[in-house]
């Protein structure tokens, strides 16, 4: 099946707090440059569905994280600090809530919709447009766990995994970041009957074993 599946980002959902997101919701308020161009990826990929009939899937990715993830994001972040006894930035004082999704349920959800392919919505409103389809072959998906968990215990069960305690430097929120995500993954379910559900226990662990053996025994 031909298509195009690009990555947008929850960052999209920005200044919207009706919770859980849903790719049905309207997201024209980014709060974030990143944001404001995962956006704008969305509207290219529809003008694109619009004008050449190119079928496009946006999936809205939250907080991916797992293996092999990069140095720069906050797991790798925090394990490789504590790891060497280094503090770690905590923002908005710890009280934030992420719908972490762990990197393999990403994988399986991206392979099931290459098995299908986004269609043109008939009952598509004009007068009540559906952010999420089109007339155009045009559809955006959330790729996400369906389950906040608060940034305190996502880095205590990082924490008892490796087995020393975080230095925690707690800062203000930073500017454009939001306070609390959650994926609403009813189409999800519904078209490829798969719902990402990695626990952050095992998708932590994961993490933690793999650094291990990345770092060859830097734990002592």
């Amino acid at each position: 099946m031909e298509q195009l599946i690009y990555a947008s980002s929850s960052s999209v959902y920005g200044a919207n707090q009706a919770m859980p997101f849903s790719p049905h919701d309207s997201t024209e308020h980014p709060l974030s440059l990143y944001a404001a161009t995962k956006k704008s990826n969305e509207l290219i990929a529809h003008t694109y569905s619009h004008l050449f009939g190119l079928k496009t899937t946006g999936l809205r990715f939250f907080t991916v994280y797992g293996p092999w993830g990069r140095p720069d994001m906050a797991l790798f972040q925090f394990a490789d600090a504590i790891i060497n006894d280094k503090p770690i930035q905590v923002f908005n004082n710890g009280d934030m809530l992420r719908d972490f999704t762990f990197v393999d349920d990403v994988v399986e959800s991206i392979y099931r919709l290459t098995q299908t392919e986004p269609t043109s919505n008939v009952s598509w409103d004009a007068l009540q447009p559906d952010p999420a389809t089109s007339k155009a072959p045009y559809r955006v998906y959330n790729i996400g766990n369906h389950s906040p968990v608060s940034l305190m215990d996502y880095i205590g069960t990082l924490e008892k995994l490796i087995g020393k305690e975080a230095e925690k430097i707690l800062l203000p929120m930073q500017a454009g970041d939001v306070q609390k995500t959650h994926a609403d993954v009813t189409d999800l379910i519904r078209d490829i009957d798969f719902k990402p559900n990695t626990t952050i226990e095992q998708g932590i662990k994961a993490f933690v074993d793999w650094y291990i053996k990345y770092n060859k025994g830097v734990l002592k």
